[in-house]
């Protein structure tokens, strides 16, 4: 994979039903993170709570509530590399301070997230 994808200002998309909902501009990386800022798109909202539990759960470290907001960001939504290609698989977390942060792989992850 090229390191483009995780240059400054590069754009990740985020889908849902084939529609574009947000925009992830890419402001650093720690590895296995990616960090961004967020433009959300028609179709972002629907998200918005799912995303909000998911940050409190974390907040929590009740980890059983985030698996389980991630399977249903992973169930409903997909993402895509700057380049339109679509990713195998991400762990998203999107923060009400309209940034974000994820790990990616060209592969699935394990059940066990």
């Amino acid at each position: 994979m090229s390191d483009s994808v995780l240059t400054t200002g590069a754009v990740w998309r985020l889908h849902h039903a084939g529609q574009e909902i947000a925009r992830l501009k890419v402001t650093g990386a720690d590895f296995p993170w990616v960090h961004a800022d967020v433009e959300t798109l028609p179709g972002f909202e629907e998200f918005r709570p799912v995303f909000a539990e998911q940050e409190q759960a974390v907040d929590d470290e009740d980890y059983e509530r985030s698996d389980a907001c991630y399977f249903e960001i992973r169930k409903s939504l997909t993402m895509t590399f700057p380049d339109g290609r679509p990713v195998a698989e991400f762990l998203l977390h999107i923060h009400a301070d309209g940034t974000a942060g994820w790990r990616w792989s060209d592969e699935p992850f394990d059940d066990d997230v």
